[in-house]
């Protein structure tokens, strides 16, 4: 009788802490698809900051290549010096989602990455769905 009641608070702990690692992983990584308008700063800005800001900030390699600094979101509008990246409303033609997917001259960003040298499709998905509602500032 013990040991069932001993299995049983484990079970119950076990389904618990479960339950938190999922509804807390879903508070942190919501994707495209789970958000109705995406924020600039809820949203955009901390993907940008763990995956690109180490190139694309001011005297860093990707900042010096091509201007663009991403640290905010007056570096993001402003593109680089060949132009700016991003069409608000137009993610298909904007430079800042086709360098994720690699549409842009085989170019592919973030550079070196991971295995594929891509980010997590959920990123790409957010990032295009930001552009495509109008890369507001919000």
């Amino acid at each position: 009788m013990q040991i069932s009641k001993l299995m049983g608070g484990v079970l119950l702990a076990a389904l618990s802490v479960n339950a938190w690692a999922v509804d807390g992983a879903a508070l942190v990584n919501q994707g495209a698809d789970s958000v109705a308008d995406v924020s600039f700063k809820d949203h955009i800005q901390p993907i940008l900051q763990d995956h690109c800001v180490s190139c694309h900030s001011p005297n860093a390699r990707g900042f010096t290549v091509s201007g663009l600094d991403l640290t905010s979101y007056e570096g993001v509008m402003k593109g680089t010096r060949f132009g700016k990246v991003v069409i608000p409303g137009n993610s298909e033609q904007s430079t800042f989602t086709k360098l994720l997917t690699g549409t842009n001259k085989g170019l592919k960003m973030p550079a070196g990455l991971n295995e594929s040298g891509t980010l997590d499709k959920r990123y790409i998905a957010t990032m295009r769905k930001w552009v495509k509602q109008g890369a507001k500032n919000n």
